[in-house]
């Protein structure tokens, strides 16, 4: 059986969210962003999960459509982050290019079942 790396990869990125929140809470006593960065960065991996046993075709793309919002936020809240100096610029570059592979990686699904993607 093959891997599902958009399974694999989104899931690997909700368990740095999961660290990165607490990271905030104890360290930093941060505790709204991290709330905030925390439920966006977990569903990603939530929704991709969710669209593997999609309804429809068309719930297949919603859901993963939704996964594509969520690390889209995800890195709202990572920027706002940075800019406020709660993390480092090298953990919000790391955080940043993995989201920014999965809002690839997800477009690509999208496309591909939306028929898009014909060569």
């Amino acid at each position: 059986m093959r891997e599902n790396i958009i399974k694999t990869k989104s899931f690997a990125f909700a368990i740095q969210i999961v660290n990165l929140n607490k990271q905030l809470c104890v360290e930093q006593k941060e505790f709204v962003l991290s709330k905030q960065v925390l439920r966006s960065g977990t569903s990603v991996g939530a929704m991709v999960r969710e669209a593997e046993h999609a309804e429809s075709k068309a719930d297949f793309i919603h859901k993963n459509a939704i996964a594509q919002k969520e690390a889209n936020e995800t890195i709202y809240w990572l920027e706002l982050l940075v800019a406020t100096e709660y993390i480092s610029k090298e953990l919000f570059e790391e955080l940043n290019f993995k989201a920014v592979e999965l809002i690839k990686m997800l477009t690509s699904i999208i496309k591909t079942a939306k028929g898009l993607n014909k060569t």
